[in-house]
């Protein structure tokens, strides 16, 4: 039998955030928001999900979360969310195979149309993935110096908008934008986070992206990988 033959057909795919689990079926046009917060543990995440789609079938279940992942389980626990997060064992949860991704790596994957593409996710802090040719490779940008010590997620986050204005924010977006195509020798940047409606105008090559596709990267993570 071939390799794509044994692809799961239907995938659960959870988009873990700070205030909501978005929750949808490959197929489905209606995406399921479930409160989560800063006292959601990952068992009632499962559990929370488990209730929300009973009936619904799946093959497989893949769960974009908002910090680093390796071997798909997370390297930390999460800042928004509450504690059990990194020992928990999601395959036995759902009682279904698992690819587990940083939340910004899985909504890059759907936004990816071609060649290379850098996303950048502007929101409280600074999300970052790097697809090329439809393969993801998640990455950690924003603590990286940018200027004066400070980080990119010092400059480009929710604090610093709100410290120097939408007009300077701006600025510093368009730079950090500039000098991370041209690192990673990128066709393309994608913006994607909440703060990505404050930018008036884009550059040539730069586009924004939409939180809905992260539900479509959550499928290419089985099936073009």
């Amino acid at each position: 039998m071939s390799a794509a033959k044994t692809r799961p057909k239907i995938i659960l795919v959870i988009d873990v955030g700070g205030t909501h689990l978005k929750v949808c079926t490959t197929g489905s046009r209606s995406i399921i928001k479930i409160p989560s917060g800063p006292t959601m543990t990952a068992a009632q995440m499962a559990a929370a999900v488990r209730k929300a789609v009973v009936g619904v079938k799946y093959d497989a279940v893949s769960i974009g979360f908002p910090g680093p992942v390796v071997e798909n389980h997370p390297l930390l626990e999460p800042h928004n969310l509450g504690k059990g997060w990194v020992k928990f064992d999601y395959q036995h949860a759902f009682g279904r195979p698992v690819k587990m991704i940083n939340d910004a790596a899985m909504q890059a994957l759907g936004d990816h149309l071609s060649g290379r593409t850098i996303f950048l996710g502007l929101g409280t802090g600074l999300g970052s993935a790097l697809v090329v040719d439809g393969n993801v490779l998640p990455l950690e940008l924003a603590h990286l110096p940018y200027k004066k010590g400070r980080s990119y997620e010092k400059y480009l986050g929710t604090a610093n908008l709100k410290r120097v204005g939408k007009k300077k924010w701006r600025r510093y977006v368009a730079d950090v934008v500039g000098l991370l195509k041209a690192a990673f020798i990128a066709d393309s940047v994608v913006l994607g986070g909440g703060n990505v409606r404050l930018i008036e105008k884009f550059p040539p090559h730069v586009r924004a992206g939409k939180n809905a596709n992260a539900i479509r990267g959550g499928y290419r993570l089985w099936h073009h990988q």
